[in-house]
């Protein structure tokens, strides 16, 4: 029998639709992978007066959020560019892929016409040895978990 290990959460790659697999794939980390059905509606049923009915309404879905070291002259840089700056948003999908040690896909999550939302650049810190970080958030009308 078998013994199963839940996969690692460190090895993982994010593709873009329409911009070319290469440096933009490597993230640091990835988060906003959450989908909810926040609110619902009551419904009262005539001659029911034990309870009211309680149905639930659309999905509600957290932005995509992206961390990397900060990379300079990439197409994603170019796309955010010119949705942040030209104010030209043009959705992509999104796929976020967990893989395995032959860097095979586990699971994955397409998150469905994508735009950015906003572009954080690290602070600059004299006293610190770090590497530049941006992170990107992207919304997103929603995602599905693909097989």
């Amino acid at each position: 029998m078998a013994t199963y290990y839940p996969p690692v959460g460190f090895h993982f790659r994010v593709d873009f639709e329409g911009i070319p697999s290469g440096s933009d794939i490597g993230f640091q980390s990835v988060s906003g992978l959450n989908a909810s059905v926040p609110n619902s509606e009551t419904y009262e049923e005539g001659g029911e007066n034990r309870f009211t009915h309680r149905l639930p309404k659309r999905a509600s879905f957290e932005n995509l959020v992206l961390k990397r070291g900060m990379l300079v002259g990439s197409e994603l840089i170019s796309w955010f560019k010119d949705a942040l700056e030209n104010l030209k948003f043009k959705p992509r999908n999104i796929t976020v892929s967990l893989l395995n040690e032959e860097h095979e896909v586990l699971q994955a999550w397409q998150f469905y016409n994508a735009w950015p939302t906003k572009w954080n650049i690290d602070s600059f810190d004299a006293e610190k040895a770090s590497v530049v970080a941006e992170t990107i958030e992207f919304s997103y009308q929603f995602f599905r978990r693909v097989n």
